[in-house]
């Protein structure tokens, strides 16, 4: 199955794709996939941080919450993260065994 066929799951634990390069830029990162060659911009640092931190919880949402976004952009940062996951810059993180 394709990254793209994945639905994104909020709830779900994701991760930065491992072939996935976050290059910090005054304004948030530039996110590179060497695998298809997309180039992403992440316009805020927050944003970056989420990404960042992904793997280190159980879901996008608790990543979220652990990052400090604020409830009124929890929505922005959901859809940020669909589009992420849409254009194969995080993946679904499996359990571990």
């Amino acid at each position: 199955m394709l990254m793209a066929d994945v639905a994104f799951d909020p709830a779900a634990p994701w991760r930065k794709a491992r072939s996935v390069a976050l290059r910090p830029e005054p304004f948030g990162a530039l996110v590179y996939h060497f695998g298809n060659r997309k180039l992403s911009f992440l316009k805020s640092k927050l944003l970056v941080a989420v990404v960042e931190n992904l793997a280190e919880h159980p879901s996008a949402l608790a990543a979220i919450d652990a990052s400090g976004v604020p409830d009124a952009q929890r929505p922005a940062y959901v859809k940020a993260l669909a589009d992420l996951a849409r254009s194969q810059m995080i993946e679904p993180q499996e359990p571990a065994p």
